[in-house]
């Protein structure tokens, strides 16, 4: 089993900036990949594999960037310039060989 955990939703006026975080802990050999994902129908914003094989949803293309650390158990979402239609629950996404793990969401929202 992995756990996941996300933190670093909140609050931002548009044109600003959050920083997400996932964590995730438990049987974490073998990851393959972790992402973002949001909102109900979980449009993909950013996922970046063990090999560092990045991927961005179109509309976040050049204001969001994806991370990991060195243990690659932890990933970043960077969110730059801020829109109102960003505001969204997001939602980590752990794929461990033919498992998918998530976590449970971190709101954000970006008022006018």
């Amino acid at each position: 089993q992995v756990q996941v955990v996300e933190s670093g939703g909140g609050l931002v006026q548009a044109g600003g900036s959050l920083r997400l975080s996932c964590a995730a802990s438990g049987s974490i050999r073998l990851i393959n990949a972790m992402g973002w994902y949001r909102g109900n129908q979980r449009e993909l914003v950013a996922f970046i594999t063990s090999g560092d094989h990045v991927e961005y949803g179109d509309s976040v293309k050049g204001r969001f960037t994806i991370s990991k650390d060195s243990a690659g158990n932890t990933i970043y979402l960077q969110m730059n310039n801020l829109k109102p239609e960003d505001t969204a629950v997001y939602y980590c996404r752990v794929l461990r060989r033919a498992d998918e793990y998530w976590g449970q969401g971190t709101q954000v929202t970006v008022s006018l």
